[in-house]
């Protein structure tokens, strides 16, 4: 039993009238959550960053050389709101770890750029985390894996 499971039973006891199912699915999902949350930033924090300064980097690397995004580019694959943006935009260029370029095809407009400290240290950090989440998810067999990964894919798709 977990901590779930003892919610749900005092559910069922109180209000036998109920399917409180998807309440247990939906608490584990928000326990992992935290529970993961928690590990992962502390892998971040490891190196100097933030799971929210990650994302910012981890798009400019994930995006190829020259290792350059307009400020639009990097809301798309970030989803975050433009002044979120500018701020970690902001927070980066005052540690080093990314720079703002004149964009050559709009004179108005800047690329946001990793420079040479900021690439080392989202190498770094993503070889820390990408072992971390294969730690995180250890309990799992590879076939738990795979089946897991294509309920929450199908579950996802609904929303997006």
């Amino acid at each position: 039993m977990d901590h779930v499971d003892k919610i749900l039973a005092q559910w069922r006891r109180e209000r036998p009238d109920l399917d409180v199912s998807a309440m247990g699915l939906l608490g584990r999902f928000t326990r992992l959550r935290t529970h993961l949350g928690r590990e992962i930033e502390k892998t971040f924090t490891d190196h100097g960053l933030t799971s929210a300064s990650f994302d910012v980097l981890a798009a400019l690397r994930r995006s190829g050389p020259p290792f350059q995004l307009s400020p639009g580019d990097l809301l798309a694959t970030t989803m975050v709101t433009s002044g979120t943006m500018t701020n970690r935009i902001d927070q980066l260029e005052k540690a080093g770890l990314v720079e703002r370029l004149d964009n050559p095809d709009d004179r108005r407009g800047v690329i946001i750029a990793l420079t040479s400290e900021g690439l080392k240290r989202v190498d770094a950090a993503v070889s820390a985390h990408v072992a971390n989440q294969h730690r995180l998810l250890s309990e799992l067999s590879p076939q738990e894996r795979e089946a897991l990964d294509a309920l929450l894919r199908k579950l996802l798709a609904a929303f997006e």
